[in-house]
């Protein structure tokens, strides 16, 4: 899939790529534009607000190789974000930069219909300057870990900064480690996943191994600890793809243990979701040069696994 801005600026085009064959022109929208829900887009096509190769079209039609589609976005009804008062585990902060562990189960940023408890609502309440190259939604976000992922996010409190901590995570200078407990017991001691990752042909809200279409995808792995069952093992991130460790352990036949979107175990805590921790995270400080370099434990229910793994 690729796109780009009309003219007109609430207009947008997409061009079907060979791996969004067949799908539905409404499923294909929701996942292009994952802030907004299939519905809105079913409404949208419904009201002729999007086209497929210059024709209306049902919501249910299924997209060709190289279908231009287009959509009319009605005018923005601006989200107001409100700073919450939530507790914030931080880890580093100067007036450029701020770090927080962050917790299980807290969302990053707002999306539409889910404003309210996440990271940015938080940062709001205890920063007074946030950069705003991402937009109302994600102010000062650069980079995101999933909700049921553990450990340390950097979010930026100016633009200057912002855009130089993007540099680095684009040249992959930033050095991101994470804890995981994997199913199975990994053969060797250390390797190197080095597979594309792309949108799942048959399940569009997960990713995985593309061989053809996925993107450039590197995980350097190496173990930490055995337990037969399960293997604590550790992640450094070369890339920072969506699921990148969860999809390329899965596709090794080792998915995080509670993962059950990618064929992990369940816990016995069912809600605790996948054991991934990102305990480490090293930059250039965007102002002064400086290498820092900052990590975090383990939050006590990984600690608690781990030692229920050690005492079978």
């Amino acid at each position: 899939m690729t796109g780009y801005s009309d003219k007109n600026e609430d207009s947008k085009v997409l061009i079907a790529g060979p791996e969004d064959q067949d799908f539905r022109l409404d499923i294909y929208l929701s996942e292009a534009f994952p802030e907004k829900s299939r519905t809105f887009f079913q409404r949208l096509i419904k009201d002729g607000a999007v086209l497929v190769n210059e024709k209306t079209v049902r919501p249910s039609v299924l997209l060709k190789e190289d279908d231009e589609i287009r959509i009319r976005f009605p005018e923005p009804v601006r989200l107001e974000i409100s700073p919450e008062n939530i507790p914030l585990d931080i880890v580093y902060e100067d007036e450029d930069v701020i770090l927080v562990n962050k917790p299980k189960g807290m969302v990053v940023h707002p999306a539409p219909g889910h404003t309210a408890g996440t990271l940015v609502n938080a940062l709001l309440y205890h920063c007074s300057d946030l950069s705003g190259i991402n937009g109302v939604l994600r102010p000062g976000i650069v980079h995101r870990i999933d909700r049921d992922t553990t450990g340390i996010v950097i979010a930026c409190k100016n633009d200057e900064a912002h855009l130089k901590i993007s540099e680095q995570l684009k040249e992959h200078s930033v050095n991101r480690r994470y804890r995981a407990i994997v199913m199975g017991n990994l053969k060797e001691d250390s390797l190197t996943v080095d597979l594309p990752i792309g949108r799942d042909k048959k399940n569009r809200k997960k990713m995985a191994v593309d061989e053809q279409n996925g993107k450039n995808a590197v995980t350097h792995c190496r173990v930490l600890e055995r337990f037969g069952s399960c293997t604590l093992i550790e992640c450094r991130l070369e890339t920072g793809r969506t699921h990148q460790i969860r999809v390329h352990m899965a596709h090794l036949g080792h998915p995080l243990l509670g993962d059950e979107v990618y064929g992990g175990r369940k816990t016995k805590d069912a809600s605790q979701g996948q054991c991934l921790h990102a305990y480490l995270l090293g930059f250039v400080h965007p102002k002064d040069g400086r290498y820092m370099e900052f990590s975090v434990p383990d939050p006590e229910y990984f600690e608690k696994i781990l030692n229920s793994l050690r005492s079978h």
